[in-house]
């Protein structure tokens, strides 16, 4: 049986690459598509492909009204919560390559996807060699307790740090153990030179870089007494290692209730 997508943000670097891809693949169905810009055109022309048959909505609202399966957003960090929300409510799940979310967003999202038994799968990159940075990663902090996190991306990029270093971070306060430098409230001079602290548990020090010739970029930078080890992960200027993990989530997340995040939670 196909499963049948609306797509949020059909328009978009991601979106165009995820409209060919769907309308290629023989076990998934494009039902509805969201762009404001491209509002009342064809889905498959708004992407520079031949008629789909699919016309582009303004809203999500009014996407949902053709049924479906599973709703993809690749918006903007303001409208995907609310995306999110309105998905659960109408019985879809929900996968969210959107990033921008706090940790209270998450959590906000799981209790709605608990409470309609729908499951909901977000990862700040479905980039399968992105995926495996964040493995080696937290497989690294258990063992080297010294890990900062360093973002690049393009100078006009809106949202810091990227949902990719918000992500690893967070995840790894969860397993890493205390940090050995010197505690940021205790620093002299420029205090925020020092990155922002981001995680419940151990806190990580994250730094975002907004420069021209960066699309993507993030490492993990691990220092132990006379060694350092950097786990990095370069994204290109095509959309194309966000589809394939994007799509593999589609079609897993009707298999689970509740929020995970991450693709590694559903590639084994």
């Amino acid at each position: 049986m196909s499963v049948r997508i609306t797509l949020a943000g059909a328009t978009g670097w991601v979106g165009r690459a995820l409209v060919a891809a769907i309308a290629a693949s023989e076990d998934l169905v494009l039902a509805g598509a969201v762009s404001r810009s491209a509002t009342g055109q064809d889905a498959g022309e708004a992407a520079g492909l031949p008629y789909l048959g699919v016309p582009v909505s303004a809203t999500l609202e009014e996407a949902l009204k053709a049924p479906s399966d599973v709703v993809i957003d690749y918006t903007k960090p303001g409208a995907v919560k609310a995306h999110a929300l309105t998905a659960l409510a109408q019985g879809r799940h929900v996968v969210i390559g959107t990033t921008g979310l706090s940790a209270e967003d998450y959590a906000e999202i799981d209790r709605h996807a608990l409470k309609v038994e729908r499951g909901v799968l977000a990862a700040g990159n479905f980039s399968i060699t992105a995926t495996l940075l964040r493995r080696f990663a937290l497989e690294a902090a258990r063992y080297v307790p010294d890990v900062e996190v360093i973002d690049y991306a393009s100078a006009k990029k809106p949202d810091t740090p990227s949902g990719t270093a918000r992500e690893l971070a967070e995840l790894l306060s969860e397993v890493r153990q205390p940090a050995t430098s010197k505690p940021v409230a205790e620093l002299t001079g420029v205090c925020e030179t020092r990155g922002g602290s981001l995680g419940a548990k151990e806190p990580v020090q994250v730094h975002s870089l907004r420069l021209p010739s960066f699309v993507l970029s993030c490492e993990a930078v691990f220092g132990a007494d006379n060694e350092r080890l950097v786990i990095r992960h370069d994204a290109g200027s095509s959309a194309a290692p966000y589809v394939a993990g994007t799509l593999l989530a589609a079609r897993r997340v009707p298999s689970f209730i509740g929020l995970k995040r991450g693709l590694d939670a559903v590639m084994d």
